[in-house]
């Protein structure tokens, strides 16, 4: 039996003036896992975020949101707060925060995950290394290794 897909979350704002750092804080305090978009009008559903993203940012934004949005409940996150990284999971629904805090960090399209209540201390090397590339984008880490300690972590800690 496979273990279920492990996806790195930065909560990086495509924004430079965003506060990175806080956003992560932000998602990993409130049991939320998520990434940037802010439109001009709170979408009522996923389908019209998706839309909209299209319209008000650009094609590629929309389909890294539809992706997001499609991940499947139980897959794990990987989250980076300053140099501790954190483990969740995620279980629930897309949804759009217009809270003035979620559109000052640029976490708008939210997703509950359940995080590990205490930082990871032993990282596995896969995931490390997909931190140490860098970028913005909410991805997945396509390593089995990664999966299989993610799961064992989560095992061994929840």
């Amino acid at each position: 039996m496979s273990a279920p897909a492990a996806y790195r979350a930065p909560h990086r704002s495509r924004r430079d003036d965003v506060d990175d750092l806080a956003a992560a804080d932000r998602a990993v305090r409130l049991g939320l896992v998520g990434v940037g978009g802010r439109l001009s009008a709170v979408p009522t559903d996923p389908s019209e975020a998706v839309h909209r993203t299209d319209r008000e940012h650009d094609e590629r934004m929309a389909r890294r949101l539809e992706r997001f949005i499609a991940v499947p409940d139980g897959s794990f996150a990987w989250t980076r707060v300053g140099e501790q990284h954190h483990l969740g999971r995620i279980d629930g629904p897309w949804r759009y925060d217009d809270s003035a805090e979620a559109v000052e960090l640029d976490l708008v399209n939210v997703r509950p995950c359940a995080w590990v209540p205490v930082p990871i201390k032993q990282v596995p090397a896969d995931v490390l290394a997909t931190f140490g590339r860098g970028g913005r984008n909410f991805q997945r880490i396509h390593s089995t290794a990664a999966e299989r300690a993610s799961a064992g972590l989560w095992s061994d800690l929840v």
